[in-house]
């Protein structure tokens, strides 16, 4: 199918199939008993079809809308087999994917226009944030781009310490301050010193904690405030990172982040040691929030830019 072509490196594509792995295992043994001993795709292979998907962790709603994508298809084709399944699938959810993720990136790049680009990062603790953080500065770096950090979540010791390890792993600079201080404080000043510094992106990491919706709120609209007094339409991108081995609490979180602040972009993490993959579908397709990034793997280049094509591709190899 023309949709589906090679456009990460081999190696890329390669780290992906694997990174994958448990996901796809998991979802085609649920879907070969599902389909055992079926010929053609009628209402009780839906009805199998449907529960594989919700186990699978792409969630309720999406896999309503599946089911209803796959209804039509089979409405006009009384006699599609199983053994075509696959295909179907394969493109129904790229479909659904399209929807939202529009891009076709392959590459860590961010829009010219906007110098020094602030990306603000948010989500709870535990979920990769800092790793991720480093690993996007990692791959910026690589790219010739000036990147600083800025060690906004303040409420524990070890997230700052978290960065610095980070910061000195990639050789750039981190601007923070002591425990407790004030995270606006904290991103003001990176603000100020990218710009001094005459930065092509600045990464601020914030509190990862959901003490409740109306502090976490406060706590990140105070941010951005700050932030605009240094470049007034800051945050140019508010990245929402995900433990994707979490499943439904992925979906959990998502809600809760994206009721407090305006996330843009979403980061899905630690896909390559879990079978619930399809998170990935349901959070991109219920919250209309593009995923950007992926983790795969826990090394440093084991962080990838989303691609749907690619994604669906090695999902269903």
């Amino acid at each position: 199918m023309g949709l589906f072509k090679n456009i990460f490196s081999s190696e890329k594509k390669e780290t992906l199939d694997k990174g994958l792995e448990k996901s796809k295992t998991t979802f085609f043994s649920k879907l070969s008993k599902a389909v055992a001993g079926k010929s053609k795709v009628d209402d009780d292979v839906l009805d199998q079809l449907e529960e594989v998907l919700v186990t699978s962790d792409v969630g309720v709603n999406t896999t309503i809308k599946i089911i209803e994508r796959i209804e039509q298809r089979v409405s006009k084709d009384k006699y599609l087999g199983t053994d075509e399944l696959n295909q179907i699938l394969r493109e129904e959810i790229a479909g659904l994917l399209s929807e939202t993720n529009t891009g076709e990136a392959t590459d860590f790049d961010l829009p010219q226009e906007k110098k020094p680009y602030v990306l603000m990062v948010v989500g709870v603790n535990g979920v990769g944030k800092t790793t991720t953080i480093g690993k996007l500065a990692y791959q910026f770096k690589k790219k010739g781009l000036k990147v600083v950090l800025g060690a906004a979540d303040t409420f524990r010791a070890a997230a700052i310490d978290q960065l610095q390890v980070w910061a000195d792993r990639v050789d750039i600079p981190i601007v923070k301050q002591a425990m407790g201080s004030d995270p606006a404080s904290v991103a003001f000043d990176t603000l100020g010193s990218g710009v001094k510094q005459d930065a092509d992106v600045i990464i601020i990491d914030t509190a990862g904690r959901l003490h409740n919706k109306v502090n976490l709120m406060n706590e990140l609209t105070k941010v951005k405030r700050v932030m605009q007094k240094v470049i007034g339409d800051a945050p140019h991108d508010v990245l929402l990172v995900l433990d994707g081995s979490t499943g439904q609490n992925a979906f959990e979180q998502a809600k809760q982040f994206t009721a407090a602040t305006e996330v843009t972009s979403l980061a899905v993490t630690k896909l390559d040691g879990t079978a619930k993959g399809g998170v990935v579908i349901g959070i991109s397709d219920q919250f209309q929030i593009p995923v950007k990034y992926i983790g795969v793997g826990e090394g440093i280049e084991d962080l990838q830019v989303f691609n749907k094509y690619e994604f669906v591709d090695s999902f269903f190899k």
